[in-house]
């Protein structure tokens, strides 16, 4: 029986400045306990994958705020098959039209969680689904 706690890897990608809710969300995690590794604002999409391989993760999370949303998805998706990351969840969170949506999981995200969700969900989620 494998008893290690699931690892995710949070991050905010390019110029978004915006942090508050990565680190909220990071916290709360911790609280359930998985194993969090908050790596800050301004990140590239190549550095936020590579961190998710050098940690060993489970769950890469982007938190968008900046409305580059569906500029990054697809980069950090291609990134992660370049690196063979394809039993890792890839989830977001943050402000953005719910009509993209449906675009950034045809995209290849697994899930997407608004400003607003509860923290139950996200958890719940990330347990129910981890590879």
């Amino acid at each position: 029986m494998n008893n290690r706690r699931i690892r995710v890897v949070i991050s905010k990608v390019g110029l978004d400045g915006h942090d508050r809710g990565a680190k909220v969300v990071a916290s709360l995690l911790k609280k359930a306990g998985m194993e969090v590794v908050y790596l800050g604002m301004y990140q590239s999409v190549e550095g936020i994958v590579r961190a998710a391989v050098d940690e060993d993760a489970d769950i890469i999370g982007v938190s968008y705020l900046s409305g580059e949303h569906l500029v990054f998805t697809p980069k950090i998706v291609a990134e992660m098959k370049k690196q063979g990351l394809n039993d890792v969840l890839f989830v977001v969170g943050g402000s953005f039209p719910p009509e993209d949506i449906p675009v950034m999981k045809e995209m290849g995200i697994d899930q997407v969680f608004r400003g607003g969700s509860l923290t139950d969900d996200i958890v719940a989620y990330i347990q129910e689904n981890v590879r």
